[in-house]
């Protein structure tokens, strides 16, 4: 196949390199593959067999500048294989997942590149270089040390095939996840049994049924979460328990998506690299890059927060109990009755129901008049939507975004909606990277899994999804106001405990009372959403944040149990992974029958297979950050350009050109503080 019949064998000759989704088709990826790593073995042999001696351009510059097309086509590739699969998708990512982590080998593990790096490092000092360039001589010199440049070569040999193994386990585990996640959804016969959801909700099971060969019927697609968003509606308790049982089986109870074994290969594959490469467990390896540093800081972080975490969810169970027996009904407190008698006692101690925002919250005012707005009003951009750009998917929309100064800055993708062809959650991800040594302007996506209303019906989200919708935009600016020399160092390539503070801080925008007032306006009358309610949403804040902190928390520590333990104290068959996970929860005090894990194991992509392994804390460690930075917006005057440009100057525009934690010294002006983060999770009270 020549260049004329596979548009992802040359760059896009669109605005930004924005890819030709028109023309790119699935049987396109694996000949641009073969041929993109035949390319990059050419480049490092090139590095790597240069006869001149080595400099900072002709090795470390040179190495920065290779890769491009392999780079850009597997960017194109991953969102496209998570977005709309299919099975042309899922085969090339089994066959190129093991290639690819044999060509990354070949080039940490290729002794002559090393060497040329390594006597580089040892002259850094001597060779001018600007800080940034420094640094990264130092990054790319950790890299090789830490993918086992030092290793003997029959340790190199191992490492290679530990890599190998973990690319097809982690693609087995992703291809599971998505195919068990649609598999499980909850067939009912009735729309009685439906009760409690709104008649556009009900329209669409019935339409998603019809689609699966179930006339009559009503079909409720599952989210990638233990919890599912119906239960808070629904009525009839045996459904609820019903939704919630094949959510918390998911990919563990056999067949062939059945991914207990999958966990234990990996967290025994890990084990074992981490100890080749001078580590006690891949805890102590992972952390070692992040900004906590050691498996000892994030046991303390995670430890400080969970009593007061299980004091406040047995606070909680009382007075959903009390309100069951109120309801008179006589059953104990379950885990499927959680989120619908939370929402009793929200209404009855607030008196207001979170579905009565709704009607204030139609996506695009959501999207233009808040996102947007508050984007405006901090970074001076402007937005432009450009429907002529080609789109993957008829649901995805594009804009053309401007800076202050009315340059071109970025391209931004929003993909909303769910569908069987996307893996669960919300993600932002990058097509093209800022880099002025590459000269790569920003092409960036947003991605989340609203359920899509009937024909004809408005899209109105939930507070929580308006909450997501800001998440992601937050992550999109630190991709988008990115201003760096090496691609290495843009947007979100920081630590993956420092990549959610930016977006976190983004959140704060939702409530600010300006950028509510702007965008929460009811979709059929335009009238404002009125200030009791809005004094509702305030008192309750803090309300069911017991829950809400332990079932995250004990994601979090599940994820540092697998990845604390040695190869030889992993779990060898599938009932053992589940016991272990029980053990785990149990001594970190927050195995609670009512408060399932927001992931189990099975399921949990972060860990296994979504980039997040022995990192899945970050969420809190990011939220100390972000509550404190909320605090010092507030404290200088909010939503004014003047913090915006501080904020995009001293830290969104910096990546990990410099050192995260003092970028956040260089905003912030001092060290973070957590008291922030304790009261808004309410968990400054640790009360027995």
């Amino acid at each position: 196949m020549d260049q004329d019949e596979n548009p992802l064998l040359s760059a896009s000759p669109l605005p930004f390199g924005y890819p030709q989704f028109d023309l790119i088709k699935s049987e396109h990826f694996e000949p641009a593959f073969t041929a993109a790593m035949a390319e990059r073995r050419a480049e490092i042999a090139a590095i790597a067999d240069n006869p001149e001696a080595p400099t900072f351009a002709n090795t470390f510059l040179a190495f920065e500048r290779s890769g491009q097309n392999y780079a850009r086509i597997d960017r194109i590739f991953s969102n496209l294989n998570a977005t709309v699969t299919d099975e042309i998708l899922k085969a090339v990512d089994s066959k190129m997942a093991p290639a690819e982590a044999a060509l990354v080998d070949e080039i940490y593990l290729n002794p002559q590149l090393f060497a040329r790096v390594d006597v580089l490092f040892a002259q850094r000092d001597t060779l001018d270089l600007d800080a940034e360039s420094v640094r990264l001589v130092e990054k790319i010199h950790t890299a090789f040390v830490r993918r086992g440049a030092r290793l003997n070569d029959a340790d190199k040999a191992r490492v290679k095939v530990i890599n190998a193994e973990l690319a097809t386990l982690r693609t087995r585990f992703n291809q599971n996840v998505l195919a068990e996640t649609n598999a499980s959804a909850l067939l009912v016969d009735t729309a009685a049994e439906l009760d409690g959801l709104s008649d556009a909700a009900i329209t669409g099971a019935a339409e998603a049924a019809t689609a699966a060969g179930h006339d009559g019927k009503y079909l409720l697609a599952l989210q990638n979460t233990s919890g599912q968003p119906a239960l808070a509606s629904l009525t009839d308790r045996a459904v609820r328990e019903r939704l919630l049982a094949v959510s918390l089986a998911r990919d563990s109870s056999g067949g062939e998506f059945d991914n207990r074994l999958l966990v234990a290969q990996t967290a025994r594959l890990r084990g074992e690299l981490a100890q080749l490469l001078g580590y006690r467990t891949y805890a102590d390896y992972a952390l070692e890059e992040r900004t906590a540093r050691d498996v000892s800081t994030v046991n303390a972080m995670l430890g400080q927060l969970a009593p007061a975490a299980a004091a406040n969810v047995q606070r909680e169970i009382a007075d959903l109990q009390a309100a069951i027996i109120a309801d008179g009904q006589d059953f104990t407190l379950a885990a499927w009755d959680w989120a619908f008698y939370a929402g009793k006692v929200r209404a009855a101690r607030y008196n207001y129901d979170l579905e009565e925002l709704r009607p204030y919250l139609e996506l695009d005012r959501v999207l233009i008049d808040g996102v947007f707005y508050a984007a405006n009003q901090l970074y001076g951009l402007t937005f432009q939507p450009r429907p002529d750009l080609p789109v993957y998917h008829p649901d995805v929309r594009v804009w053309e975004i401007s800076d202050a100064d009315g340059s071109t800055l970025a391209y931004f993708l929003f993909d909303v909606y769910a569908r069987p062809t996307k893996r669960g959650g919300a993600w932002m991800n990058s097509y093209v990277i800022q880099s002025d040594l590459l000269g790569g302007r920003p092409v960036i996506g947003n991605h989340l899994n609203v359920d899509k209303p009937p024909a004809g019906e408005p899209t109105l989200l939930t507070w929580d999804e308006t909450k997501t919708l800001f998440h992601e935009f937050g992550h999109a600016l630190h991709g988008m106001l990115s201003d760096v020399t090496y691609a290495r160092f843009a947007g979100t390539s920081v630590p993956r405990d420092f990549v959610e503070f930016p977006s976190q801080v983004n959140e704060m925008w939702r409530t600010w009372p300006e950028t509510l007032a702007h965008y929460a306006v009811h979709y059929q009358t335009g009238e404002p959403i009125p200030s009791a309610l809005l004094a509702k949403i305030e008192a309750a804040s803090r309300f069911n944040q017991g829950f809400m902190t332990a079932e995250q928390l004990a994601a979090s520590m599940l994820d540092q149990a697998w990845h604390q333990l040695t190869p030889d104290e992993v779990p060898t068959t599938a009932e053992g992974v589940m016991a272990f996970e029980d053990a785990a929860l149990s001594r970190a005090g927050l195995n609670i029958a009512a408060v399932p894990p927001r992931y189990r194991s099975p399921y949990f992509r972060h860990a296994f297979a979504g980039g997040y392994s022995a990192g899945y804390y970050s969420y809190f460690w990011s939220e100390v950050l972000a509550a404190d930075s909320v605090q010092w917006f507030k404290a200088n005057g909010g939503l004014t350009r003047a913090n915006g440009d501080h904020f995009r100057r001293t830290l969104l525009s910096r990546g990990e050109s410099a050192d995260p934690m003092q970028l956040f010294r260089d905003f912030a002006g001092r060290d973070p503080d957590i008291a922030p983060l304790l009261t808004k999770r309410g968990l400054e009270v640790n009360e027995e």
